[in-house]
């Protein structure tokens, strides 16, 4: 409870800060231009506020809302989500909306995506000049990577050190990985201390590449054991630190994530075990034990926790692979903020045409999944991180050419800019509708995947 808890703080308060600067990129703008801003809320308030105030000779109502989906900034003589239609039939203020010039309405759509992505920059900025920039060289792990069986196809194996592909080496284990592979004519490995080169087709399926169960290439750790828990079934069954796993129910293991996958095949028995017995028997396995660096052999049988687990703790390879830290000064860490920040969005644009698949779609995910991704104990590093990433994706987001969203009024804005001429009232009210139902569309499709994770249907 109390790491659900975290999460959800950390949630909350980053979506909350978000929210409030992008708000307050279109309320600067406005301000600036003499536009009259009648309420500016965090989250919103359909029904009823949980307050609101509005200081002496101020046109600003400020308040927060009950529903935590957003914000908004109500801007005078303007067709927005708010759909004050009754505003507009009356004559035209100098301080409304509508009055403005193009270029100054521009601005204030654009406000909102300004302030989000001047954000993230600065906060990546700080993440550099703070902690600076420390992580693991792939080619480092020197006891390379585990490949799947597509991967192996293509001519990957076992073992491999990645170094890089035929445009720029690998930094880490990530994403970039994963979009390099997949974008790659030619990937550069260490083969048993000799240089190889694969050759690829250039167009993999990074998503497929991620979902699929064994990953397309993930760390390769040693089917050793390091540690035995006290009064587990490893314990009883006498595992000791040094012995390795080399069989698993008649199943070869040549690795521990091969031992993983394997128990996690039992998960599915499980799910359709109809008696205690059936569970009780799929949770009985035996093993092969090799003891330590003999030769020595030993075939023991245990019984698995309900969650499946044995109760002992592989080798800890990544403590001995060697981290590289780059450390960053105030004035360096600005442009290497700008750099890492538009790597991501550049990576995050590249990745939105798996979104119109079929796959892509199921992978959608809700407030659960994005609040998943904060860590069960407060971690600043990560937050920020977290926080920085989340800007971006909310001014992307917000520019697309949706109607109801800022990029769906930067389109019109700009229609009226080449061709001079104002869409029609009743057209601008007519989309908003259409890019609001979009929009909710696209939240319930997104959270009912997070429902039907929740309940295992996905």
């Amino acid at each position: 409870m109390e790491i659900l808890l975290i999460k959800i703080l950390q949630f909350m308060l980053s979506i909350s800060l978000l929210v409030l600067l992008h708000e307050g990129g279109h309320f600067f703008f406005a301000k600036l231009f003499g536009i009259r801003v009648e309420k500016f809320y965090l989250f919103f308030d359909p029904w009823f506020h949980l307050f609101e105030f509005k200081p002496k000779n101020s046109d600003t109502a400020y308040g927060m809302g009950w529903l935590p989906l957003g914000g908004y900034c109500k801007i005078a003589g303007m067709i927005d989500e708010s759909f004050d239609t009754e505003q507009m039939k009356q004559p035209v203020q100098s301080w409304e909306f509508r009055a403005k010039p193009a270029w100054q309405r521009l601005l204030v759509m654009v406000g909102g995506v300004l302030v989000n992505f001047i954000l993230a920059l600065f906060i990546y900025s700080m993440i550099l000049f703070t902690w600076g920039d420390s992580y693991i060289p792939l080619k480092n792990y020197t006891y390379g990577m585990k490949f799947n069986t597509e991967a192996q196809q293509l001519g990957f194996r076992d073992g491999d050190r990645l170094v890089g592909t035929e445009k720029q080496d690998f930094k880490d284990f990530g994403a970039d990985m994963f979009r390099d592979i997949s974008k790659a004519k030619q990937v550069h490995v260490i083969r048993n201390g000799k240089n190889v080169t694969i050759n690829l087709p250039g167009d993999l399926n990074m998503l497929q590449m991620i979902k699929d169960r064994p990953l397309f290439a993930e760390m390769l750790i040693p089917a050793r054991v390091d540690s035995v828990l006290p009064n587990t079934p490893a314990q009883k069954a006498g595992l000791a630190k040094g012995d390795r796993i080399i069989a698993l129910n008649g199943k070869a293991i040549d690795s521990h994530n091969e031992f993983l996958y394997e128990i996690s095949k039992l998960s599915d028995v499980l799910a359709v075990a109809k008696t205690s017995g059936d569970s009780l028997k799929a949770r009985n396995v035996t093993m092969v034990i090799g003891k330590g660096n003999t030769d020595l052999r030993d075939t023991v049988s245990l019984t698995l926790t309900a969650d499946l687990k044995a109760g002992f703790a592989p080798v800890n390879v990544i403590k001995g692979y060697k981290a590289v830290t780059t450390e960053y000064g105030f004035l360096e860490s600005l442009p290497a903020g700008v750099k890492y920040g538009i790597s991501v969005l550049t990576g995050y644009v590249d990745d939105m045409k798996y979104v119109f698949s079929s796959d892509g779609a199921k992978s959608l995910g809700g407030f659960g999944t994005i609040g998943n991704l904060f860590p069960g104990t407060w971690d600043w590093y990560v937050f920020w991180k977290m926080t920085a990433f989340l800007s971006i994706i909310l001014a992307f987001m917000n520019i697309l050419p949706i109607p109801a969203l800022d990029g769906g009024h930067v389109l019109f804005l700009v229609y009226e800019m080449i061709t001079r001429r104002k869409p029609s009232e009743k057209f601008m009210i007519a989309a908003e509708y259409v890019g609001f139902g979009i929009v909710i569309l696209l939240l319930i499709v997104a959270n009912m995947n997070d429902i039907l994770r929740w309940l295992g249907y996905m």
